[in-house]
């Protein structure tokens, strides 16, 4: 599924030695990759922005006992970021994301099922270190 993001292109900020540099093409981008890259971290940035961007919106494991259709159906105009996806995310929701033309998302995990993605919609995180700084990206995965 091919579909330009509509809420934000391009999101960045620093965290002590660390550069969130991250190119959006898609209304979805599925985060993936392996164990230790920076995923985790990475939503942990961009959380931190969450309380000074009203455009960003962040869930994880912390949020497991909460509906989360029901969280994510009553946001409007956000870049909803969710990490441990496999785990928070059910069939049910998965298809409301894909159909969601409310939000854009970034969703950290390994299980595209239901979101309808293609492999344009999938990328890892790369990172690239300059000096005593590290510098995060995306990158197509396939």
């Amino acid at each position: 599924m091919k579909s330009k993001p509509i809420v934000m292109d391009h999101f960045a900020t620093v965290h002590t030695s660390y550069v969130l540099d991250f190119d959006f093409t898609n209304n979805i981008t599925l985060l993936t990759g392996s164990s230790a890259t920076g995923k985790t971290a990475s939503f942990s940035f961009i959380r931190e922005c969450m309380a000074v961007n009203p455009d960003i919106f962040c869930l994880n494991y912390q949020d497991y006992q909460k509906d989360i259709k029901k969280v994510v159906s009553e946001q409007s105009g956000k870049l909803i970021v969710i990490d441990n996806a496999d785990i928070l995310l059910n069939d049910d929701t998965r298809k409301y994301i894909s159909l969601d033309d409310k939000n854009q998302y970034l969703i950290i995990g390994r299980n595209p099922k239901n979101l309808f993605t293609t492999s344009d919609n999938l990328f890892e995180l790369v990172s690239e270190k300059t000096g005593e700084q590290t510098k995060f990206r995306l990158k197509k995965y396939l």
